[in-house]
């Protein structure tokens, strides 16, 4: 993807998630595909983005970043059909 693929949305991400949306972010490069689209994110990844950003309550965030990842993937997979 490149920069002119992102609509210029501005989104307003809540206080209390924005950690997890900080390590979703910094993910974005991390998703594993397969010849059927992509499938999901990278967790192994996940919990390494966890310690740098010293995310105190892991267990919270993976949740939140599913919730995003959920969505993410709907959009992706629809723009490569």
């Amino acid at each position: 993807m490149t920069a002119e693929d992102y609509d210029d949305i501005v989104i307003n991400v809540w206080p209390d998630i924005w950690p997890a949306f900080v390590v979703f972010r910094t993910a974005s490069t991390q998703w594993r595909t397969s010849p059927g689209g992509v499938i999901g994110l990278d967790y192994s990844v996940l919990a390494w983005l966890m310690r740098v950003y010293d995310i105190a309550d892991e267990v919270t965030a993976i949740n939140d970043i599913q919730v995003m990842e959920r969505v993410a993937l709907n959009i992706l997979n629809k723009l490569q059909n």
